[in-house]
């Protein structure tokens, strides 16, 4: 049986909670209605490295969405 290919949004959501995941040991994106859960303290430093790799990611597909400023 083959495999599908993710389609880009599918492929683009696994990255988001993939940096989530490694950066801010977060579970899941996913709103699960309890503030326990749903909000974390993240130091500054650990944001500024998530949104760097979220905007190399994005440079290195050619999307070109982070041209914009």
């Amino acid at each position: 049986m083959a495999k599908r290919k993710p389609t880009p949004e599918a492929a683009r959501e696994a990255l988001i909670l993939d940096i989530a995941q490694r950066r801010f040991f977060i579970e899941t994106l996913e709103t699960r209605n309890r503030d326990r859960l749903d909000f974390h303290d993240v130091a500054v430093w650990a944001i500024r490295d998530a949104l760097e790799e979220a905007f190399e990611a994005g440079r290195s597909t050619g999307t070109g969405a982070a041209t914009q400023p």
